[in-house]
């Protein structure tokens, strides 16, 4: 048998039985082919050594390369059975379309504030004669008023206009509408004790900053309406100009809103002291944890002495079935309504939601 030939089988051999680098067969395998006289033996030579190769001693990909790139995105690749650590969705985003490509249809109706329905809504003190220093604006005789009512609420917004500076800047409608109900007050035709009506025109402009941790995702400057929609003595109304900051952190969300209200001529003022009562500013907190969501609004006047009033609302809402709700709300304070504004009271509320925050 030929000497190469001899070599290259031991070698061959001796790297079945014994581990040995790819350098080793190379440079030995290389040596013995190139002494094979015969043309097929030596070609035949050569393809037995390339098969013996371990597959270990291909090159790498250098970085830079496609294969590299997606070599590195495999490694990537969350297998099954395994957790990955994803930024938690963006809820302001959702709701006020701040992700480019994930932008809803304009005027497609959306959720704003919580819909809900509370057919258990008892306050703590019942105003049975509403007031206000204006003139006509009180009644002359206590209401007929039971503590325990029905409470409801809807809103909606949709967005009418797009990029209208540069590309940001959307304008949004929105419209909420909250009633208490007598309906346990058989004895007065079960009424409805007071309805108020909020429709509101905001220019929301989409940021990203970073504050103590928060991530700021939008301002909205706004106009703001809100009345009973009521003759004399119970009419109320006022209108307000509110810019707003909302931030997020994980599972939270937070927006700061003061407003400035804009005069009305006295003669037509229903209610010219409501600032010092329902307030000039507000902080509303959301926390979600699946369903589960919870949230607190804390509203002040941004005044001291005699006139240093507000309010704190808690919801706590927790699933039922599919996107149905439970909903708890309890009130404290100033202003749970148009009609009570300058009247403290205590309340709470048990029902279904269908629609949250969030």
């Amino acid at each position: 048998m030929n000497v190469s030939l001899r070599v290259l089988l031991a070698l061959t051999c001796f790297a079945s039985v014994f581990p040995v680098s790819a350098a080793m067969i190379s440079s030995e395998g290389l040596q013995a082919c190139r002494h094979v006289a015969n043309d097929q033996a030596r070609l035949a030579c050569y393809d037995a050594l390339s098969e013996k190769e371990p597959k270990a001693a291909q090159t790498a990909p250098a970085p830079g390369d496609t294969a590299w790139k997606r070599a590195s995105q495999e490694e990537q690749t969350v297998m099954p059975g395994e957790q990955k650590n994803a930024a938690p969705e963006s809820r302001l985003a959702k709701a006020w379309d701040l992700e480019p490509g994930k932008r809803g249809d304009l005027l497609s109706l959306r959720p704003y504030q919580p819909v809900y329905l509370l057919p258990w809504f008892h306050s703590t003190d019942v105003n049975r004669s509403p007031s206000s220093p204006s003139d006509g604006r009180t009644t002359t005789r206590p209401m007929d008023v039971d503590a325990n009512e029905a409470k409801l609420q809807i809103s909606l917004k949709t967005r009418v206009a797009e990029d209208l500076i540069g590309d940001n800047g959307d304008l949004w409608f929105g419209y909420t509408q909250s009633s208490r109900w007598q309906v346990y007050n058989g004895g007065q035709s079960r009424p409805f004790r007071e309805t108020n009506y909020e429709p509101e025109l905001m220019f929301v402009w989409r940021t990203d900053y970073d504050v103590l941790g928060w991530r700021g995702r939008l301002l909205n400057l706004g106009i703001n309406h809100q009345s009973n929609g009521r003759s004399l003595p119970l009419s109320r109304g006022w209108n307000r100009l509110m810019l707003s900051t909302s931030l997020e952190r994980e599972n939270w969300t937070m927006t700061l809103r003061p407003w400035w209200r804009l005069p009305d001529r006295s003669s037509r003022d229903d209610n010219p002291d409501i600032s010092d009562y329902i307030g000039r500013a507000d902080l509303h907190l959301v926390r979600t944890e699946g369903k589960h969501q919870f949230s607190a609004l804390f509203r002040h006047t941004l005044r001291g002495g005699d006139k240093n009033r507000g309010a704190v609302q808690l919801d706590y809402a927790f699933p039922i079935a599919g996107e149905l709700r439970g909903h708890i709300q309890w009130f404290s304070g100033y202003g749970e309504s148009l009609i009570d504004y300058n009247h403290r009271a205590n309340y709470i509320g048990v029902g279904l939601s269908l629609l949250e925050w969030y």
